[in-house]
């Protein structure tokens, strides 16, 4: 499938010399069928901003510029930057690409035209988890963006869609849950990247919620964290630092339960009692 007259992103790679480097938790994504059902997944693309981090040699890059998105790529690895040029010039107008660290970067500030962008990425493994809680403690709510589309390890995905009593529910399914509605789209296998991780992707994608439960992001953020930091303990032990029994007595939550077992709105409940 070709969805531009681009060069094949092989021969990108190669010409450039792109090999991904573990340290930047690269894993280039080829295959453009799948860039192409990634960029789709995020809905109508047409003259609408989209935020990317991680393009690397710009497989997703095209698919959303194929779209018809206006897309601002966030790149660290100055070694892909000329094969993102090329995309740009074959694209007049319509990617605009920031050399630097997606974790530094002030994402409100690069929402313009009064149009909230979509996030569409294939994040790196190393730092995906951490953007995500980022995004989702944005403030002022509701956030910067209009929806985020994201790529992640499919464990990774497990957790950030997980509901109470589950294994994966933890601190990124309540925070999550909070203030989005997220669901799985669909799994990436292994051999669509290069190199092939050893585990299977999921594209997640979440819609902010437009009146989340009343409570302190940063507070929730401390809570949860108290509570799944030790999550085979008790909550009267794992809270402790919080002020343990008493904290749960004022909401009414039984001491001896477990963290994985509370519902995002009694972590709500929790935090406001703080």
């Amino acid at each position: 499938m070709s969805i531009d007259s681009l060069p094949p992103l092989r021969d990108v790679i190669e010409r450039h010399g792109l090999m991904a480097k573990k340290s930047l938790g690269q894993n280039f994504l080829l295959d453009l069928n799948l860039t192409a059902k990634i960029a789709r997944q995020a809905g109508d693309l047409k003259d609408q901003p989209v935020i990317e981090v991680g393009p690397g040699p710009g497989g997703l890059t095209r698919a959303l510029l194929a779209q018809g998105a206006l897309v601002t790529a966030i790149e660290r690895d100055e070694r892909c930057l000329a094969a993102l040029d090329e995309i740009a010039s074959h694209y007049p107008g319509r990617l605009k690409i920031i050399c630097g660290d997606a974790l530094e970067q002030d994402f409100a500030k690069l929402a313009t035209d009064g149009k909230k962008p979509r996030i569409v990425a294939n994040l790196p493994y190393n730092v995906g988890t951490q953007l995500l809680v980022n995004w989702l403690l944005s403030e002022p709510w509701p956030p910067f963006y209009a929806s985020m589309t994201l790529m992640f390890q499919r464990e990774v995905a497990e957790r950030i869609v997980a509901r109470p009593g589950s294994d994966a529910y933890g601190r990124l399914g309540v925070l999550t849950g909070w203030r989005s509605e997220a669901k799985i789209a669909f799994d990436v296998p292994p051999q669509a990247f290069t190199p092939p991780p050893k585990i299977t992707s999921s594209v997640v994608h979440l819609v902010p919620r437009s009146a989340p439960l009343p409570c302190d992001a940063a507070k929730l953020g401390r809570v949860t964290q108290a509570a799944f930091g030790q999550r085979r303990k008790m909550l009267r032990q794992s809270i402790k630092s919080l002020g343990g029994e008493a904290l749960l007595g004022r909401v009414g939550i039984d001491p001896t339960r477990r963290a994985e077992t509370l519902s995002v709105e009694e972590f709500v409940a929790l935090t406001n009692a703080l």
